[in-house]
């Protein structure tokens, strides 16, 4: 009677979603302050003052009707022209205003723009660690996941393995950096030699192999970190880019789905994505929160309270004997299990009320997250809960 595929998209358990709900859980039991929940990213940081100042404002002296009408289908044109405007001054003559569909977030940029362009068959290439949600979305739409495993250590892409995985029905491939999970930026050594051998493959089979950069941790960098603008390298780029973190107006819903007007068939693309947002009902995002994105657009969050919370924990946590991949963006720590299984660590973890998640999801089981977009205080006051649990495993000895 119905998909089996998708009624097991709707019954997978999410492992971030479940530990955040028993973290909440343990915390009306136990108490807020005795429960350290590294569970999920959802920011901590307060909005930007700009932000609730464009709020407030166009609550009070808009016109009351025309910020709650509809907008068109990809958004306001005049919101599309200004983000248009500020990727062009920040990254190269890149986009047009038509080349932008405003979105439920990167997410629902990421839905349409792989809704759009596979077919089923296609091959979706996707790196560890990765986002656990590219493998629902790609195939929902009836492609095929293509999983390449990252340089253990260091998790830049390790381009053999890329260059093994890349076949004639490869369509799409899918970047992340900042990257959630491990925090990484793809360095630029590594973007070109990826899109280098893109643009051989593509030539080679004689078809356009498209790539997809997911961008939501974007401006998330530490210690003038370079991240580069994939735009600027490879031709066939679309960009998904989420407010979420950069404003920390994650439960907004406000992201872009950017087109490089270089494109392959760029009207096609142009409308194909549009065609998927429309099957999918993404369409007309809040038309309140793209004027108070208008007025943002130049505006970042403080990331100082990230690197803090970074530094702490990335610090403590090697002094006492656990192993760490160096997160340079985002607000994700990747850390080894000292065991093979990292669920049976984090399992261990909740013990000590430490709430962490495991990798399997992200497709490296011997590591985990953890999500330091918290309070200092939370971070510091986890710290001997922290030494119990490497002390339960003889680290630091």
């Amino acid at each position: 009677m119905f998909s089996q595929e998708i009624i097991d998209f709707g019954r997978k358990p999410n492992v971030i979603r479940d530990l955040s709900a028993y973290a909440g859980k343990r915390k009306q039991e136990i108490g807020a302050e005795n429960v350290f929940d590294f569970s999920i990213g959802s920011p901590n940081v307060p909005a930007p003052k700009e932000v609730h100042e464009a709020m407030m404002d166009l609550i009070r002296n808009a016109d009351p009707v025309a910020i709650h009408a509809y907008t068109g289908a990809a958004g306001d044109p005049s919101v599309r022209k200004i983000i248009a405007e500020h990727i062009n001054q920040s990254f190269g003559d890149h986009v047009e205003p038509r080349g932008i569909y405003i979105t439920a977030g990167a997410s629902g940029a990421i839905a349409a723009a792989l809704k759009g362009l596979t077919i089923p068959g296609d091959e979706v290439i996707i790196f560890t660690p990765h986002y656990m949600e590219y493998l629902i979305y790609t195939q929902a739409y009836g492609a095929k996941p293509v999983i390449v495993q990252s340089m253990e250590d260091t998790f830049q892409i390790d381009v053999d393995r890329f260059a093994d995985a890349i076949t004639e029905k490869t369509k799409v491939v899918i970047l992340n950096s900042p990257n959630n999970p491990s925090g990484v930026i793809y360095t630029e050594r590594t973007i070109k030699a990826v899109t280098d051998l893109m643009k051989q493959k593509q030539a080679e089979y004689g078809h356009p192999i498209f790539l997809l950069s997911d961008e939501p941790y974007r401006e998330l960098a530490y210690d003038n970190a370079f991240v580069p603008y994939l735009m600027n390298y490879y031709d066939n780029t679309l960009v998904c880019y989420s407010y979420s973190k950069t404003l920390s107006i994650p439960g907004e819903r406000m992201g872009y789905l950017a087109i490089c007007k270089r494109c392959a068939a760029y009207r096609d693309v142009v409308d194909t994505c549009a065609g998927a947002a429309r099957a999918l009902g993404h369409i007309c995002a809040s038309n309140l929160y793209q004027r108070v994105i208008a007025r943002c657009v130049d505006v970042v969050a403080d990331v100082s309270y990230y690197k803090r919370n970074r530094d702490l924990l990335v610090s403590s946590l090697e002094n006492m004997g656990f192993t760490c991949v160096h997160p340079d963006g985002a607000f994700y720590l990747f850390m080894k299990s000292p065991v093979p299984d990292s669920m049976e660590f984090c399992q261990k973890a909740k013990e000590f009320e430490l709430m962490l998640v495991p990798g399997h999801d992200f497709g490296v089981p011997n590591y985990l997250r953890v999500s330091y977009c918290v309070a200092y205080e939370t971070i510091r006051n986890s710290l001997p809960a922290f030494s119990k649990l490497a002390a339960a495993y003889g680290l630091g000895k």
